[in-house]
Order: structure tokens, then sequence, then C-alpha cells
């Protein structure tokens, strides 16, 4: 009887640690930014201290170019989510903020950057008006 007991309670621990790898590689690969430093790490950080936001919607195709503008850096950017989880309305921070269009910088002193010939705005506009350095 208890070898019974002592097989079922390892077929239990193996069933647990199988399904424990599944879950934890399932998490893994949907993680799509690589973890470490990134090239824009300074950037991006600077850009949230200077009181810079970046709004955009999750349906956006050029929200989603200007992200990967910042390479493995885009975890830091000061993103706010503008679109309902249904993608038909927006959220009320971003009509707060009166944000038309994406994706949409705004600087801590009010000024707005729109997007730039439908391509996101430059890094070089944002370092140009937050005095952020770019790294070489």
């Amino acid at each position: 009887m208890e070898n019974n007991n002592n097989i079922k309670i390892f077929i239990i621990i193996i069933v647990v640690l199988i399904l424990g790898t599944i879950t934890a590689a399932l998490l893994q690969s949907s993680n799509n930014i690589p973890a470490g430093p990134g090239k824009y790490d300074a950037f991006a950080i600077c850009l949230k201290d200077k009181g810079a936001v970046l709004y955009g919607a999750f349906w956006c195709p050029h929200c989603q170019e200007q992200k990967k503008l910042f390479g493995t850096s885009q975890k830091f950017l000061p993103y706010v989510e503008c679109s309902t989880a249904d993608g038909q309305g927006q959220l009320q921070i971003c009509k707060d903020q009166k944000i038309v269009g994406y994706p949409t910088w705004k600087l801590a002193d009010g000024t707005v950057i729109p997007n730039e010939n439908g391509a996101g705005v430059s890094l070089e506009t944002l370092a140009a008006k937050t005095s952020c350095p770019l790294p070489e």
C-alpha cells in the first residue's frame, strides 16, 4: 500500500514539474522583448524623467513601429495605452489629454509631437525637443 502512495506522489511531482516547465516556456516565448540592457535604455529613461509621454493604441501599426525604434529599451518608454480593450473607443486619460492621433508624444511643457509622415516620431526629433542625448 505504501508503494502505491509513493508511486502516486512521484507521478504527481513529475506532472507538476512538466506543467511548470511548459508554463515557463510559454511565458518566455510570449515576451518579445529580450532581457538585458538596450542601446536606448538611458534615452528612454531620460524621456520619462523629462516628463515626455507616448500615447498610442495596441492596434496602431505606427505605434508598434515607434516602439520598435527603441528596440529592447522600449520597456522603459513612458507609454500610455489609449484604446479600450475592444479597440472601439478611447480611454478617458487620452480624452483628457486631447490625443487625436497615434502615436502622439506629449512633453511636460504641453508641447504635442504628432506622428511624422506615418512613421512615428524620429529619435532625433525627440532628442532635440527634450534635450535627452541619443547614444552614439
